[in-house]
């Protein structure tokens, strides 16, 4: 095979990879715009998100679109509970203060995982695909549910984008973003907004791993890489910038799979460290300024 046929390959993983990275980002993206809390703990949301599909696919027999399909309603709305209740019971208390809500998203973050390796395990469990057909493409054959994993994505990142920009649910995450204290004067529920956020935040973290969890098995540290992967995305793009988290996992994404394909992985993560590196001080508010809650 020439470098056509390889680069196409290398091209395809990159977009998965970016379409998966973006969801992730997005949550923790969203919660910073709006909270101003960095939450530690949003890998932990993705990898809990992944092992709640395995148990809930478990639980269905025979077609395994029909457990998938279980999988991903109801992991991410138990993944957006845990985090709603999480904020009411821990982050309200401390008033979203950055350093207390830094501190108390990594203790989150070790419970959540210890929580997982009790009742889960340690060994590494696969979910079967709904599908498993393959699209011919010119040289080669190619899963038609990584495709999917990519439209699906793409569908996702449209609809939080009206939800953001054309209802009244996003105007009010702005609102409350812009100016907490005059939101509150308004009668709008600060503190109802950020618990939603939280679990909007946690709940796309999980809608990401069960996307993923067919093509990489659920295990309980497998939310490690995508917390580090997504702070390098909203480094780059500009904390609380959707165009911007979009941007950076395409480009960090497309960079892991060509650069991994051709050369090595640990080039593909040197380089990406290096380029977080050069946004911090060359532009340290990400290459596309935030401009409210996912604005742009």
């Amino acid at each position: 095979m020439g470098f056509g046929p390889y680069f196409l390959l290398a091209t395809l993983e990159g977009l998965v990879t970016a379409a998966v990275l973006a969801l992730t980002a997005l949550g923790l993206s969203l919660v910073f715009g709006v909270m101003r809390v960095v939450n530690v703990a949003h890998g932990e949301f993705y990898m809990l998100g992944a092992v709640l599909a395995w148990w809930f696919a478990s639980l269905v027999s025979g077609n395994p679109a029909l457990g998938f399909l279980l999988a991903v309603v109801l992991s991410p709305l138990v993944v957006a509970a845990v985090a709603f209740i999480a904020d009411r019971l821990v982050l309200k208390r401390l008033n979203y203060e950055a350093e207390g809500t830094i501190v108390a998203t990594i203790g989150l973050l070790y419970i959540i995982q210890q929580l997982a390796l009790t009742f889960y395990g340690a060994e590494a469990r696969p979910v079967q695909a709904p599908f498993d057909w393959r699209i011919q493409l010119p040289w080669f054959g190619y899963s038609a549910y990584k495709l999917f994993v990519i439209f699906a994505s793409i569908a996702i990142l449209i609809g939080t984008w009206f939800l953001l920009r054309r209802t009244n649910i996003g105007l009010i995450m702005r609102a409350t973003q812009i100016d907490r204290d005059m939101a509150q004067a308004f009668a709008i529920p600060v503190g109802k907004v950020y618990a939603g956020v939280f679990a909007l935040g946690a709940g796309m973290a999980a809608l990401a791993a069960v996307l993923i969890v067919p093509i990489k098995q659920a295990h309980y540290l497998m939310g490690q890489d995508p917390l580090l992967l997504s702070f390098i995305v909203v480094i780059i793009g500009g904390l609380g910038s959707l165009r911007g988290t979009v941007v950076a996992a395409l480009l960090i994404g497309l960079s892991d799979g060509i650069i991994s394909m051709f050369f090595s992985p640990t080039l593909a993560k040197m380089l990406a460290t290096l380029l977080v590196a050069l946004v911090l001080v060359f532009r340290p508010q990400g290459l596309f300024s935030p401009g409210g809650v996912a604005a742009r």
